[in-house]
């Protein structure tokens, strides 16, 4: 494993992408029996891709970890995506760690709601009880944290969710990742925590493995800190660590 910083964020590369999930699962695990010996309960963000998938599956066999004072969200949904649809976020959350674990409570987005704006405003007020202790994320291809495309990323955002309309970079990801047969089966927007809901929160967790990332990983790192690309936002983050395989980290 190599690390080394860049800005406030810690960067971790690994040989494998299993190698870089079990190590990042670890790490939260730590953290996570750590704060709980400290507080009577935590909420936690996290993130629905194949890219997560090694990190989760890692993290549901750490022990010692109660889960019972852990409150769950999920960062971002499709609009009008059927509910029972498999790459439906809330439902693959629910495969890769919400039904294994016994979360205290598990918060999800309503893509589907009648009122979108009204579901906004409902997640909002949830997210807003009281601080978020850790996000675990990802990045796109585009550079995106949650569905924080380019085109509609805002460090700057005054609201806390958000729907927006998806770019075509980030839905030909969606084909790429397997999800999703061709792009016309991709929905056009999504709802999305906003830039500074991820960013203003004390620790990131952000597993991002495969060449397919390697380019939005160089952007990240060494590119400005900019909307152009969104993951660049972690570099303010001194809570953030970002973990890689050889594949994502093939450019640096």
């Amino acid at each position: 494993m190599k690390t080394f910083r860049k800005d406030e964020l810690t960067v971790k590369i690994y040989d494998t992408r299993a190698e870089s999930g079990l190590d990042a699962a670890r790490d939260a695990a730590d953290l996570l029996r750590r704060l709980l010996a400290e507080k009577e309960s935590l909420r936690c963000i996290f993130a629905a891709a194949p890219s997560q998938n090694e990190f989760l599956d890692s993290l549901c066999s750490e022990e010692g970890i109660d889960w019972s004072r852990v409150t769950a969200f999920h960062m971002d949904e499709y609009v009008k995506l059927d509910a029972a649809a498999p790459q439906g976020f809330g439902n693959f959350l629910r495969r890769h760690i919400f039904d294994r674990l016994p979360f205290a409570a598990v918060n999800f987005l309503n893509g589907n709601a009648e009122d979108i704006a009204a579901e906004c405003a409902r997640y909002t007020a949830l997210l807003n009880e009281a601080p978020i202790d850790i996000v675990f994320m990802g990045i796109g291809e585009n550079g995106h944290i949650a569905f924080n495309d380019p085109p509609v990323a805002d460090f700057d955002d005054k609201a806390a969710v958000k729907v927006v309309k998806l770019d075509e970079i980030c839905r030909n990801q969606q084909v790429h990742d397997g999800c999703f047969a061709k792009l016309e089966d991709v929905p056009t927007h999504a709802l999305t925590l906003t830039v500074p809901t991820l960013a203003n929160v004390k620790h990131q967790f952000c597993i991002v493995p495969a060449a397919t990332k390697a380019k939005a990983v160089y952007d990240t790192l060494n590119g400005p800190i900019a909307v152009s690309c969104p993951a660049s936002i972690l570099r303010r983050c001194p809570g953030a660590t970002l973990y890689l395989d050889s594949d994502s980290a093939s450019l640096l």
